[in-house]
Formats: C-alpha cells, structure tokens, sequence
C-alpha cells in the first residue's frame, strides 16, 4: 500500500514494512516527534485526516477482496451449473439406454416364444404327416396286399 508523502512524515517506514505482505496493516510510528511540536488543534486534525486515509484505504481494500470474493463465488456457481447440466445429460442418456435396452429385451423374448411357438407347431406338423405317411403306407399296402392276395387264389 502506497502510503501518501504527508503521512511518511508521521510514521516511519522502512523498505522492509514496504514489501511485507505480513506487515501490510500494520504501521510503526515514530516513538519520538520528527517534526517541531506544533499547536494541538492542528495536529488532532492532522491525526483525524491521517485515520480517515488509512480507514479509506482499509474500506478500498476490503471491496477489492469481496469483489475477487463474489467473482470467485460467481465462477464456482457457473461451474456447478455446468456439472449440474452435465450429470442431468449423462443421467438422461443412461435413461435412454435402459430404454433400449428393456425394449431389446422384451423383443428378444418376443423372438424366442415366437421360435418355440414355431418348433412346437413343427413338431405337430411333423407328427402330422408321419401319421399321413402311415395312413397311407397302410391303405395302399393293405389294399395291395387284398389286390395280390385275390389274384393268388383266382390262380
């Protein structure tokens, strides 16, 4: 903090206290007078502006830090914003993959009571036609066998 030339003649101020971000709010002043001693009045007003330019610089200080402060509390809030509406769209697609994949699902097994559906009716369709296939073996065979039997004897 740069400090105004009427209050270095106040306080002293070494190049240390200057570049001490630890020492930054606090002063030495002079434990003897550098100046004649000049009538009270004066100095009691001296001493009042002197406090109203370092209170004015504290108060100047501080806004700086609740500025950076809500800059920083501004930034975090959009950040998390930002994941919130990343999660929200993540979430989103997990509910359209479960969507899918529940529809897959219920598709596949659609298919395979459709396949056992069809394996069952190619079972009947297969019984099916081995009782034709019998029905027949047996009329034909029998009736040829009626047909040979008749002309044995008629011989």
């Amino acid at each position: 903090m740069a400090l105004p030339h009427w209050l270095r003649e106040c306080i002293q101020v070494t190049d240390q206290d200057q570049g001490s971000d630890e020492g930054e709010n606090v002063l030495a002043f002079p434990r003897g007078p550098t100046e004649p001693v000049r009538n009270d009045g004066q100095s009691a007003i001296d001493l009042v502006y002197q406090a109203a330019e370092v209170v004015g610089n504290l108060h100047h200080h501080a806004r700086e830090i609740e500025i950076r402060a809500q800059t920083l509390c501004r930034t975090a809030h959009e950040k998390l914003l930002f994941a919130q509406r990343r999660a929200d769209s993540a979430e989103n697609a997990l509910n359209v993959a479960e969507s899918r994949i529940a529809s897959t699902e219920a598709r596949l097994s659609a298919a395979e009571l459709r396949a056992k559906n069809a394996e069952a009716r190619a079972r009947e369709l297969d019984q099916a036609l081995t009782l034709i296939e019998e029905a027949i073996r047996t009329r034909l065979l029998g009736a040829g066998r009626d047909v040979r039997a008749s002309s044995a004897a008629v011989a």
